[in-house]
């Protein structure tokens, strides 16, 4: 009985020496994968990035050029006059505005104590560290102007402006019979009121300094009126051009390893300011120019000489500087110098700064450091 017992008794101290390292494996299996569970998540943020708005006024100039062109120079001595219609549109201003918005270049993501005391910004950029007043950029949502107002006729036309009849009544070498007025005749006619228009305006001013016109308020509205008068009849002969005023607005994201220059918009002579793609205008342009060195010596001064650098996956951003220029056919339109967050560097935040210590802020725009505060 009591060898069975102690046979029993050796059998279970053996399950138990295979059972243990066995529970002892699977725990730290478990451990291991629970820590590695702990450095795979994180707090997803972005750095911001910088955009260009262009704030455009461009005026549509239209020419329609007047029924008795041909006879301009024959009956007025008027040369070249214009013969066929015509449109084009004119950059008249540009004025160049910044605004921010996540880089998705610059995706990154926050481990350890950088994921439990990180604070992010509305749009998802990194706002702060351990920090409770932190800045935000005001919730705007700015809409670009982008189409044109419908055209609002005046209610001109050529077919109606002359007073000259289309038809005059026949005579006896045509039994009577109505004949239309031919367009040379109606030019003359249109020319002849031209002169008498100027030559009145001659007997006026001569009559002004004889005395004739004691009231000097029916001189102006007599004389206003002969000039109207020529004004309205010598478009006949060289037409007549409109304008019309339209505003747009365009985005343009410069990349850190962007063409320079680039194409930032279009502008056509039948559709106005169109999209950089629409190869149907030509090419207005915008250029950056960088502050030289001012890239290196950031970078140079961000390295560390801590292995552990970046490990808690908190960056920052020390944004760059650039002049900017818009031209269109070798005219420069517009130039501004801004910070542009995406011409600079991007560093590791110092790993002393996430022990909880350390209050550390940072602008909403560009991502840089604004201030370092220890609690």
């Amino acid at each position: 009985m009591y060898r069975m017992n102690s046979r029993k008794y050796l059998v279970l101290v053996l399950a138990l020496l295979i059972v243990i390292p066995s529970f002892g494996q699977k725990k730290k299996k478990e451990d291991e994968e629970g820590v590695t569970t702990y450095v795979t998540e994180g707090i997803a943020y972005a750095l911001p990035r910088t955009g260009i708005k262009l704030h455009i006024e461009a005026i549509r100039e239209k020419f329609e050029p007047g029924p008795y062109a041909v006879y301009a120079e024959q009956l007025l001595g008027i040369k070249d006059a214009k013969t066929k219609p015509s449109t084009q549109w004119l950059i008249s201003e540009v004025k160049i505005t910044t605004f921010s918005e996540p880089d998705p270049e610059q995706v990154h993501k926050a481990f350890g104590d950088g994921a439990i005391l990180v604070s992010l910004a509305a749009d998802g950029c990194i706002a702060g560290i351990n920090s409770s007043n932190t800045e935000a950029l005001p919730e705007v949502c700015m809409s670009n102007k982008v189409g044109q107002k419908p055209d609002k006729e005046d209610g001109f036309s050529f077919d109606y402006f002359s007073d000259t009849p289309f038809v005059t009544q026949g005579d006896s070498s045509n039994n009577f019979r109505p004949a239309r007025v031919s367009v040379e005749q109606k030019a003359a006619e249109a020319a002849r009121r031209i002169l008498n228009a100027r030559m009145n305006q001659y007997d006026l001013a001569a009559l002004r300094i004889d005395g004739e016109y004691p009231d000097g308020k029916a001189y102006e509205v007599s004389l206003e009126e002969l000039k109207r008068t020529e004004k309205n009849y010598i478009t006949l002969f060289v037409g007549r051009t409109t304008y019309k005023k339209e505003s747009y607005s365009i985005d343009y994201i410069p990349g850190a390893k962007d063409k320079n220059p680039s194409v930032a918009f279009r502008i056509s002579d039948e559709n106005g300011v169109v999209p950089a793609s629409d190869l149907s205008g030509k090419p207005v342009m915008i250029e950056f120019e960088t502050v030289p060195g001012l890239a290196d010596q950031y970078a140079g001064n961000a390295k560390s000489d801590n292995p552990n650098a970046g490990s808690s996956g908190v960056y920052y951003r020390m944004p760059g500087v650039a002049n900017i220029k818009v031209s269109y056919e070798m005219n420069t339109l517009a130039t501004a110098r801004e910070t542009i967050a995406q011409f600079g560097v991007v560093a590791p935040l110092p790993e002393e700064l996430l022990n909880g210590a350390y209050s550390v802020s940072f602008h909403p725009g560009t991502g840089a450091i604004k201030s370092v505060v220890k609690k």
